[in-house]
C-alpha cells in the first residue's frame, strides 16, 4: 500500500485529508520526478472527484463532468503548479444550480491556498471558444476525465482532436508564430544564465507545441532523446517550487545551488548544462518538425495546381545536384542515391558545406544516415576533408544551423572529441551571451566576415572555432587551449608551421584587448612584449582579425570603436617593431582638442570639461547622450585628482565605461605639464548632468569643500545588493614596464570603486603616471601606471604595500 493510498484511507477525505497527504507526498525523498507528478496527480484527481461527487448531489446536477487539461491533464502535477480544470455540462441543469456546483468546487481549492485555472462551459462553448482561441484549443487537447458523465469528456475530446487535425492547416502557422513571438520575447533557454524553464525557447512551451503538432498527424518531432529533455525540465522545475516555496519557472542564480542539491547534482555549473542539453534537444527538435510543417503545407497548397497541371500525375521530386554525393530536395539538403556514406567517410563535412553554402537545411534523415553509416575520417585529415571543414565554418550565419544539427546527431564530437569538453558549456559572466561551444561556433561565423582582411583565412577560421577550447579544463583557458589546438590543428591535416600559427593564436588570443585596454601603448616595454608573444606580421594580422571576431561573438560589452581603435593603435606600433622600426620613448602627443583645453586648464589655473559624443560634435543643451558619451578633462598636475574626479563622477550617478589618465607636456614657451583625463561615461538613468556643475563639483573636490567620501558613503548606505560578488582581485603586473609599476585591479563594478582606488593610491603617496580603466558588463578591469616621488618604479615591499592597501579599501567599501 503507497503512502498516497493510506493518506486517503486513514484521514480525513475532505480537504484537510487532502492537505496533509499533499504535504507527505511532497516531503518525501525517496519519490521525486515522474513518480512524484504522477503521484501527486492521482492524489488531486481523488479528492476532486470526492469534491464533486458530493457538490454534484448537493445541487442536483446530473450531466455534468469535471476534466483536467494543460499539464494537470497530462497527469504531471509539480508541487506549485495550477489546477486547470473545467467544468462540462449538457446544459439540463438551471444556471443557478451550475453556479453553485462550481462554487463548491472552486472555493475548497482557493481555500488550501492552491492556484486555480478554471472554466464553466457546455460542449458547444468550450468547442467555440477553442476555436476562437489557440490556448485554449492547446489546453483541450490534453482534456482527461476526473468526475462525473464520462460520456461528455469523451465526446468534447473526441470533437476537438477531430477540430484541430481539419484546422491544422490554419491552427499549425498560427502555433508557430506563437512559438516564434514567445522565443523572441523570452530568449534561448540554452543560453540563458536566468532561464525561465517554461516560457523561454526550448522550453516546456515548445515540448507541449510539439505535441499539439503530432496530434493533428501532419508531422511529428524526432522522438530520440525529446522525452528525457522534457522530463529533465520538469525535475528542476519540481525542485525549483520546492527550493522557493513560489510558483516559479524562472531558475534564478540564487536559487541554483539549492536546486542542484536536491537535485544530486554536484554543483549549479553541472545543473545549468544539464538544463541547457535539454533545451538544445527541444529546440532541435522544434526546428526539424516546424521546418517539416511548412514543407507539408506548402506541398498540400502545391499539389491541385500541379496535378491539373500534369493531367493528374504526380510528378517526382526535383533534385539538385550541389556536390558529390549531396542535392538539394524540397529546400533541405539530402544524400543522393549513389551515395556512400559507409564508404566515403568525408561526406558528413561535405555535405554540411555544401548546406552551410547554399543556405539551405540538411535534413534530419540525412544526419541520422551519416550519423549510423559514415566511419571515422583517418588521422591526419586528407586535405578535402579540412578543406569542407574551412568552407563550413566560412559561410557565416549559415553555419550555425547545420553546425547544430551535427551535434545534435553526436557527429561534431565524432570528428572533433575534445568538443564534447564545451558542448553547453555555461560562461557565469553577464558580458558572454552564449554557452562556450555556440560561442566558439559564433566566433568563427564573425570572423569569416574578416577573411578578406587576412592573407590566411583558413588558420584565422579554425583558430576562431579553436580559441576558447579550454575552457573545458582546469587552469587558464587560453594555457590549456594552447595544448589542445595543437592537437586538433594536428588532427585535422595542418603542417607543422600552420599548426604553430595555431597555437600562437589561441595561446595570445586575449593579447591584443588586454594590452590595448590595460597597458600604457606609450611605453617601450609594452609594444616589445607583444612583439615578441606574437612573433610575426602575418601572425599579427591574424591575431587581429580573430581579437574583434571574439569580442563581437561575445555580447555588445565587450567590443567598441573605442576598443577597436585601441586595438588598431596597438597593433600599428607593434607591426612597425615586427617590421624592424626603433621603438622609443616618447612623450604622448595630445590632439589639438586636447592641447586647447589643457592650454586652458594652464590658463585658469583650474580645471576644464568638455563632453562630446561619438561623432566629436559637442552635446547639446538638454540632449540625451549617446552610448559612449567622452568626457575630457584637463587640470594642472596636483595631488588627488584622480580620486576627485572619480568621485564627483560618481556623486552625479554617472557610470564610467572606460578612462585613461596620462600627463601632457605643454610645449615651448609656455612649459609644465597638465593632467588629462580621457573617459566614457553613461549616465545610469536620465541624462548627463551640465559641464558647468561637473567643474563645480569637481573644483570643490579638489579644494577640499565638498565631502565626497560622506556623500558616496550615503549612496553606497542606499544601494540595493545582489547576489555576494567574488572579492576583488589586486596584483602587480610583472614586467609590465620598465618605467613604471602596474597595479593591476580585477572587481565588481559599484559607484564610487574607482574613487576608492584613486584615494587610496594617493593615500599611499605614490603618483599615478597613468592609468587605464574598462569596464565589461559587471566586472572593472583596471590597470595603474604608478612610481614613486622620484618618478622610478616602486620597490617590490613598497608595491606589495599597495596592493594590500588597495584591496583593504575595496573590501571595506563593499566592491
Amino acid at each position: 500500500m503507497t503512502s498516497v493510498e493510506v493518506s486517503t484511507e486513514t484521514e480525513d477525505s475532505g480537504s484537510g485529508g487532502y492537505a496533509a497527504a499533499r504535504l507527505r507526498l511532497l516531503q518525501e525523498e525517496a519519490r521525486s520526478g515522474p513518480p512524484r507528478r504522477a503521484a501527486l496527480a492521482q492524489l488531486t484527481d481523488d479528492w476532486l472527484a470526492q469534491l464533486f461527487t458530493g457538490a454534484a448531489r448537493a445541487a442536483g446536477v446530473r450531466g455534468a463532468a469535471l476534466m483536467a487539461v494543460g499539464g494537470y491533464g497530462r497527469g504531471e502535477l509539480s508541487p506549485r503548479s495550477d489546477l486547470d480544470l473545467v467544468l462540462v455540462h449538457d446544459g439540463s441543469a438551471s444556471a443557478s444550480a451550475v453556479s453553485a456546483l462550481a462554487d463548491s468546487l472552486w472555493y475548497p481549492v482557493w481555500d488550501l491556498g492552491l492556484a486555480l485555472d478554471h472554466s464553466v462551459r457546455t460542449p458547444a462553448e468550450a468547442r467555440r471558444t477553442a476555436g476562437a482561441d489557440l490556448k485554449v484549443h492547446l489546453g483541450l487537447l490534453d482534456a482527461r476525465h476526473l468526475a462525473g458523465e464520462q460520456s461528455l469528456t469523451a465526446a468534447l475530446r473526441t470533437t476537438v482532436l477531430a477540430d484541430w487535425r481539419n484546422l491544422a492547416p490554419k491552427r499549425l502557422p498560427e502555433l508557430d508564430a506563437l512559438c516564434r513571438e514567445r522565443g523572441e520575447r523570452q530568449g534561448e533557454l540554452q543560453f540563458l544564465l536566468e532561464p525561465d524553464l517554461k516560457e523561454a525557447r526550448g522550453g516546456l512551451r515548445d515540448a507541449t507545441a510539439l505535441r499539439a503538432v503530432a496530434a493533428s498527424w501532419l508531422a511529428d518531432a524526432p522522438r530520440e532523446g525529446l522525452g528525457e529533455a522534457r522530463r529533465r525540465l520538469l525535475d528542476v522545475r519540481d525542485a525549483l517550487h520546492l527550493a522557493t516555496g513560489r510558483a516559479t519557472d524562472r531558475l534564478a542564480l540564487q536559487e541554483q545551488d539549492a536546486v542542484a542539491a536536491a537535485l544530486g547534482v554536484l554543483d549549479a555549473d553541472v545543473l545549468l548544462r544539464q538544463v541547457y542539453e535539454a533545451a538544445r534537444t527541444i529546440s532541435y527538435a522544434s526546428d526539424v518538425t516546424w521546418r517539416e510543417v511548412g514543407r507539408v503545407l506548402r506541398a498540400r497548397s502545391a499539389r491541385p495546381r500541379l496535378r491539373g497541371l500534369l493531367g493528374g500525375r504526380t510528378a517526382a521530386p526535383e533534385r539538385t545536384p550541389l556536390a558529390e554525393g549531396v542535392v538539394e530536395q524540397d529546400g533541405e539538403v539530402v544524400l543522393a542515391l549513389a551515395a556512400k556514406p559507409e564508404r566515403d567517410p568525408v561526406l558528413p563535412l561535405r555535405a554540411a558545406a555544401a548546406a552551410a553554402r547554399s543556405g539551405l537545411p540538411i535534413s534530419l534523415h540525412a544526419v541520422r544516415r551519416l550519423a549510423a553509416a559514415v566511419r571515422p575520417l583517418p588521422v591526419p585529415w586528407p586535405a578535402e576533408a579540412r578543406e569542407e571543414l574551412v568552407t563550413l565554418l566560412g559561410a557565416g550565419e549559415s553555419t550555425v544551423p547545420v553546425w547544430e544539427a551535427l551535434e545534435a546527431e553526436g557527429l561534431i564530437t565524432r570528428l572533433l572529441p575534445d568538443w564534447e569538453r564545451v558542448r553547453c558549456r555555461p560562461q557565469r559572466n553577464a558580458v558572454h551571451t552564449w554557452t562556450v561551444d555556440r560561442h566558439l561556433v559564433e566566433t568563427a561565423v564573425r570572423a569569416s566576415s574578416l577573411t578578406r582582411r587576412v592573407h590566411r583565412p583558413d588558420l584565422l577560421l579554425v583558430a576562431a572555432l579553436l580559441h576558447d577550447i579550454g575552457k573545458g579544463w582546469p587552469g587558464d583557458h587560453s594555457v590549456a587551449g594552447e595544448v589542445i589546438a595543437r592537437d586538433v590543428a594536428t588532427r585535422i591535416g595542418f603542417d607543422k608551421d600552420d599548426v604553430a600559427v595555431v597555437t600562437v593564436l589561441v595561446r595570445h588570443h586575449l593579447l591584443l584587448v588586454d594590452t590595448a585596454t590595460r597597458r600604457d601603448l606609450d611605453d617601450p616595454a609594452t609594444v616589445r612584449a607583444v612583439a615578441e608573444a606574437v612573433g610575426t606580421a602575418s601572425t599579427l594580422e591574424l591575431l587581429h582579425a580573430l581579437t574583434e571576431a571574439d569580442a563581437l561573438a561575445t555580447g555588445p560589452a565587450a567590443w567598441s570603436s573605442w576598443r577597436g581603435s585601441l586595438v588598431a593603435d596597438l597593433v600599428k606600433r607593434v607591426g612597425a617593431v615586427l617590421a624592424g622600426e626603433p621603438v622609443d620613448p616618447e612623450a604622448p602627443v595630445a590632439t589639438a582638442e586636447q592641447e586647447r583645453l589643457a592650454m586652458e586648464a594652464h590658463r585658469t589655473g583650474g580645471p576644464v570639461l568638455a563632453l562630446r559624443a561619438q561623432t566629436d560634435a559637442p552635446m547639446e543643451e538638454g540632449a540625451r547622450e549617446p552610448l559612449g558619451v567622452e568626457l575630457l578633462i584637463a587640470v594642472p598636475d596636483q595631488p588627488g585628482v584622480l580620486p576627485a574626479v572619480a568621485g564627483v563622477l560618481a556623486m552625479h550617478r554617472l557610470t564610467v565605461r572606460t578612462a585613461e589618465l596620462r600627463a601632457i607636456e605643454l610645449p615651448d614657451p609656455v612649459g609644465g605639464e597638465i593632467l588629462l583625463l580621457d573617459w566614457r561615461v553613461a549616465a545610469e538613468y536620465g541624462s548627463l548632468p551640465q559641464a558647468a556643475r561637473l567643474r563645480a563639483d569637481l573644483v570643490r573636490a579638489l579644494d577640499g569643500s565638498l565631502d565626497l567620501a560622506s556623500r558616496l558613503a550615503e549612496r553606497e548606505a542606499a544601494r540595493r545588493r545582489g547576489p555576494a560578488a567574488p572579492p576583488p582581485r589586486v596584483t602587480v603586473a610583472p614586467a609590465a614596464s620598465r618605467l613604471a609599476t602596474v597595479i593591476e585591479v580585477r572587481a565588481q563594478d559599484a559607484p564610487g570603486l574607482l574613487h576608492r582606488i584613486g584615494h587610496e593610491l594617493e593615500r599611499a603617496g605614490v603618483r599615478v603616471r597613468s592609468a587605464h580603466v574598462s569596464t565589461l558588463g559587471a566586472n572593472a578591469v583596471d590597470a595603474f601606471y604608478v612610481t614613486d616621488g622620484e618618478g622610478e618604479p616602486l620597490g617590490v615591499e613598497v608595491a606589495v604595500g599597495v596592493v594590500r592597501g588597495v584591496e583593504r579599501a575595496l573590501g571595506s567599501g563593499g566592491g
